[in-house]
């Protein structure tokens, strides 16, 4: 996935969860975060943001955050962006082949996930997990409870005792890491409803990403943690 328009400021602050403060060229701009999580390890004062120049009438702030430096890497914080990447990558033929047809936002009975593939015999659905949360080459999910994402986990094992393929991705939005492993300090119930995931076959996957200022790409599969610690 590429990005256009990219521009360098410095994180000032962030009054709250959708604006950060961001300098710059010498002013102060109160630009769009497009992730809801708290993302208090990478969005430290005077950290490098690179934010696209989204100028349009009506629009209340003229950029969004895209992505940070954090240390030697650059960590992409857009959360719209991972299912995009990762559809862009299924495409080109990864877990099913070229030719199997990709449906993004696809409902079932009262469920809506995020990508819904059929190739020959194989149906499938995936929910899609964008991960920025890195500990010591750890990356931990989420980084904030969220009881959406523990809906997500029990719908994807209804359609896996249905018959159907169920995957659980998790897009780390950076390179260095590792590992992936539940944020068990955060919520532990997200944590038990990966291991009754797996448990009934979901399919629980992790990959990295190769992230430049104005790009990501979903790159190698990550070991997936789940023990209790």
């Amino acid at each position: 996935m590429k990005y256009d328009n990219i521009v360098k400021g410095y994180f000032l602050e962030r009054p709250n969860r959708f604006i950060a403060k961001v300098e710059i060229d010498g002013k102060v701009e109160n630009c769009h975060v497009k992730n809801t999580g708290r993302c208090r390890e990478i969005l430290r004062p005077r950290a490098l943001l690179y934010l696209q120049d989204c100028e349009k009438p009506g629009r209340k702030t003229r950029y969004d955050v895209i992505a940070v430096e954090k240390g030697d890497q650059i960590v992409n914080m857009d959360s719209q962006i991972p299912n995009k990447a990762v559809v862009e990558w299924l495409k080109k033929g990864n877990l099913f082949s070229k030719n199997a047809v990709i449906r993004p936002e696809q409902t079932y009975r009262n469920s809506r996930f995020d990508v819904y593939i059929e190739d020959g015999d194989r149906k499938a659905f995936m929910e899609i997990k964008g991960v920025t949360l890195e500990e010591e080459g750890v990356a931990r999910f989420p980084d904030a409870p969220t009881e959406r994402g523990i809906k997500h986990i029990q719908e994807l094992c209804e359609c896996q005792k249905e018959g159907y393929e169920a995957y659980l991705f998790f897009l780390i939005q950076m390179k260095g890491v590792h590992l992936l492993e539940p944020n068990w300090k955060t919520h532990e119930a997200f944590g038990q409803a990966l291991e009754e995931a797996q448990k009934q076959g979901v399919h629980i996957l992790a990959y990295d990403s190769l992230v430049t200022e104005d790009s990501i790409v979903v790159d190698k599969s990550i070991d997936v943690n789940l023990e209790t610690f």
